[in-house]
């Protein structure tokens, strides 16, 4: 029998050949968000990706805020990505940083590379400054502070940690090549004046170290082995291997660079998101149209189904978008065998059964899921009295219609066979009422005596049926015209959000917490309402609908 051959990679491949050479005898894997905002979908892929990697080869996963910006970053963000980050299953333990933390330090070195003349004290100004960078087709300027002596430095950076300049008027740069091909390495800034009061470290520094000297040095003092980034920072590869080089760390870690998750027809930027929750365009970061981590928690997404999503996207170095039909793929095939069906009308009609004589209520049993026996069964309560969705009746129906209509007997579902006598309508010729004679016979739904119908309704009894909102979602942005319109704004779908108020539902969801999903027969799958649902007033969003025209690819 032939063995099975594992497929792996290349950040696997790279990883396990950097074990077997001996480079490093362990892994050490972390994901390192700036607190400005909240967590997209393509933050899952590299919160899977690390934390998997470090579980898959015994290591250690830190989570670490890379918190140098105090100009955007709130605590409310480092609450909501420390959420995000737990629900998907990524475990930090012990291993929770803050690179503001490490400011101390960062600084030590910072002095260190001025004794080694490696790193000076300027004064340009940003214009001045870009003007001396240069561009790809021309070397840049050596800065005229470039060959100050590192005691004048050093104490020029002194003076930029006790607040003697103001903002924007000294930096501190790296000394490495005016003339480099590669733009990041003309002498980078490392440290800019700032006063700002900093969410960890209050008003304690007025300098702040730019995020390409901060982060490497960040990842080396936590004895990072493999730092996995997304592609656009492969050109600042260089720089980082400079900075920890420089340092003087024996074993630095290693920066592997891999492709961004690119979704379809979605807004990630954290700008666009910004606008539209300052607008009142959505109800915060959360709002399930978005695909913050946070919204589609929200929306009713699983982690399984992220992980799935993640998993069916790959790990590559060419950039790729992926379908957003394949999210909801990933999402269907979680709940469709995990999760109970329940009935629930969108837009009630009453049913009347004329010939069932009891006040009294019935309870019927009701398989929670045909597909998978072990969720059991639940009590269904059943009267003279329901509701069934408005378009399961027609007065004068399409061929091939099978549902209600006068004359024509269907199944209620889980309960009797009905057939319809008459209805009635109110003054602009709205159905209101439909009126059936059902046969006792057919208890359970088949007919003692072999005869078939085609047709199957759901329903739910009016003396025990739950008032519920139930909220319908398509993607905020137009998807037939574009992201985008060409003055860069947003193109926004209109009917991204639909809002049913009078819906009914069974009441053996009375107990539903935020955020259990359920099945509603025929309408798609469903999820409680974190923010908006009430014990006494159901809010429900349908995260995906039942059917798709996605198919996973195969491989011939």
């Amino acid at each position: 029998m032939s063995e099975e051959v594992v497929s792996k990679n290349f950040i696997e491949l790279e990883i396990e050949k950097d074990l077997r050479e001996g480079v490093y005898d362990h892994v050490c894997t972390r994901f390192p968000p700036e607190p400005n905002g909240y967590l997209h979908i393509g933050h899952a892929k590299s919160i899977i990706l690390n934390y998997g990697l470090a579980k898959k080869y015994n290591g250690e996963f830190h989570m670490r805020f890379d918190d140098t910006n105090p100009t955007k970053e709130k605590v409310e963000f480092v609450d909501s990505i420390k959420a995000d980050i737990q629900w998907l299953g990524a475990d930090w333990g012990e291993h929770l940083y803050f690179a503001s933390n490490y400011f101390d330090k960062m600084y030590e070195v910072a002095v260190d590379l001025i004794k080694k003349g490696l790193a000076y004290v300027s004064d340009l100004t940003a214009e001045e400054m870009r003007e001396y960078r240069g561009d790809f087709e021309h070397p840049g300027k050596e800065d005229p502070n470039r060959n100050r002596s590192v005691e004048e430095n050093l104490q020029m950076f002194e003076d930029m940690k006790n607040g003697k300049y103001e903002d924007g008027s000294h930096t501190l740069r790296a000394k490495i090549d005016m003339a480099s091909p590669n733009i990041n390495m003309r002498d980078p800034i490392l440290y800019r004046v700032a006063h700002m009061t900093h969410h960890n470290t209050g008003d304690k520094w007025c300098i702040y170290p730019m995020y390409d000297f901060a982060h490497p040095l960040e990842d080396a003092f936590e004895n990072i082995t493999h730092s996995i980034c997304t592609l656009e920072f492969e050109d600042h590869r260089p720089l980082y291997d400079w900075v920890v080089k420089s340092a003087g760390f024996a074993n630095p870690p290693r920066q592997i660079e891999f492709a961004k998750m690119y979704l379809t027809n979605v807004v990630t930027g954290k700008r666009y998101i910004k606008k539209l929750v300052e607008d009142g365009i959505v109800d915060g970061w959360d709002d399930p149209r978005l695909v913050s981590i946070a919204a589609l928690r929200r929306r009713g997404f699983t982690p399984e189904s992220l992980r799935k999503f993640v998993e069916l996207s790959g790990v590559s170095k060419a950039n790729s978008s992926s379908d957003y039909a394949m999210l909801e793929y990933c999402i269907r095939e979680d709940l469709k065998t995990s999760r109970s069906r329940v009935m629930a009308v969108l837009d009630p009609v009453k049913l009347v059964i004329d010939n069932y004589e009891s006040d009294e209520v019935e309870w019927l049993e009701a398989p929670n899921n045909l597909e998978n026996p072990e969720l059991g069964s639940r009590k269904v309560p059943f009267g003279k009295e329901l509701y069934i969705d408005r378009e399961d009746f027609m007065i004068e129906p399409p061929k091939k219609y099978f549902r209600l209509y006068p004359g024509n007997e269907v199944r209620l579902m889980n309960a009797y066979f009905v057939t319809c006598t008459s209805y009635e309508t109110d003054e602009n010729g709205n159905v209101t009422c439909i009126h059936c004679t059902y046969d006792p016979a057919t208890k359970g739904g088949d007919a003692p005596d072999g005869r078939k119908v085609k047709g199957t309704i759901h329903w739910v009894a009016a003396k025990t049926a739950l008032n519920a909102e139930v909220r319908l979602y398509e993607n905020i942005v137009d998807e037939e015209k574009g992201v985008y319109n060409e003055d860069g704004s947003l193109n926004l779908n209109p009917n991204s959000l639909t809002v049913l108020k009078n819906c009914l539902v069974e009441p053996s969801l009375k107990d539903a917490k935020a955020y259990d999903s359920f099945q509603f027969v025929r309408q798609g799958f469903f999820c409680v309402d974190a923010k908006d649902s009430k014990e006494d007033a159901l809010v429900f969003n349908r995260i995906v609908s039942l059917k798709s025209s996605f198919k996973l690819p195969t491989n011939n």
